[in-house]
């Protein structure tokens, strides 16, 4: 390739030359609104740094993966989860052979529009906007609302037509339509799973005796032991398959310690207690700002008023939330 080769003809060669035949290409952009590629960044690059430099990736530091508002330095958060989660699939991308760009925009962007505490919080916003407005939440499908509409003022990240795919599909029972976002959805667990239990044994809600005997004796006793076990599986069965695959062995053990982590952690004694506080702090606000839908601010000037206090909350991190529910219920000369 001379050396006066454009970019995209420079990355064009590159990737037919080392990339599997089932990786997706960065070229040619597919976007909502046409506009010229850059002259330095591939297509999934500049949608990588359109999510990083967004306000929505800046808030998931301060939203509650497990633990609601924890006070510990080390738990992590919606975004210490993502980076994990986007470090990972980049590994198996590159292992595939398939476009790690991709693979990275969709990592970083598919936790976007996830409401403030954690699980238990898109229940509460689910469940408050079934009751009264008909129709539920999501955050897959808040997270490409969040890239498509109400970035930018409202005028959306215009992402590409495969990332935007990725971030809507990674949770949920629809496909997405590539191989990199089939690694993020299956990673997407390989990463919670194994933090979580870290975060738990860490919280004193489990003891490294607790810990399924069978499961931890095929996947490893330490998360990084249990993660590389997983990535080598992935990568071994989806070079055989053409897809983006687990073995049943493995893939069978990672479902049953994720059931574990359910019954005993997710929706265990202490959760439970945590989700009464979390729909109680969720009900009060949704039904003050459906009451002052003014006071709900959002970009999307159509938006109906359940749609406008769905983004609200839902853009809320756990302290500003926490904040709003103490100036609604507690009284101004009681607070310090």
């Amino acid at each position: 390739m001379p050396a006066t080769a454009s970019f995209e003809d420079r990355i064009s060669s590159w990737e037919e030359q080392f990339l599997a035949d089932g990786a997706t290409r960065s070229y040619p952009a597919r976007r909502a609104v046409e506009e010229a590629d850059s002259p330095v960044r591939t297509p999934f690059q500049r949608d990588r740094d359109r999510i990083v430099h967004s306000k929505s990736f800046r808030r998931l530091k301060h939203k509650t993966q497990v633990f609601v508002a924890p006070e510990g330095d080390h738990y992590r958060t919606r975004l210490t989860h993502t980076l994990e989660a986007c470090g990972i699939a980049r590994t198996v991308a590159r292992a595939l052979g398939l476009n790690e760009d991709l693979t990275e925009a969709i990592g970083l962007g598919h936790d976007l529009g996830h409401p403030p505490f954690g699980h238990a919080g898109e229940e509460a916003l689910d469940a408050a906007l079934r009751e009264r407005c008909g129709a539920g939440f999501k955050h897959n499908e808040h997270s490409l609302r969040v890239v498509e509409v109400l970035e930018r003022d409202g005028r959306g990240l215009n992402l590409t037509d495969q990332v935007r795919d990725g971030i809507l599909n990674h949770t949920g029972s629809r496909k997405p339509a590539t191989l990199e976002g089939r690694i993020v959805k299956l990673v997407d667990r390989v990463a919670y799973i194994n933090h979580d239990i870290d975060d738990a044994l860490r919280a004193g809600i489990l003891s490294a005796d607790d810990l399924p005997e069978t499961e931890i004796g095929l996947l490893g006793e330490t998360g990084s032991a249990r993660i590389d076990t997983l990535v080598r599986d992935i990568v071994e069965r989806s070079q055989a398959a053409g897809d983006i695959l687990q073995s049943e062995e493995i893939g069978g053990a990672m479902l049953r310690l994720r059931k574990f982590m359910f019954d005993h952690v997710y929706l265990g004694p202490l959760a439970r207690s945590e989700h009464d506080r979390v729909r109680r702090v969720m009900q009060v606000l949704f039904d003050h700002y459906m009451e002052s839908p003014d006071e709900a601010p959002s970009p999307a000037l159509d938006a109906s008023d359940c749609q406008r206090v769905a983004d609200y909350l839902a853009g809320m991190t756990d302290r500003y939330c926490i904040a709003k529910f103490a100036q609604l219920t507690i009284p101004e000369e009681a607070r310090f």
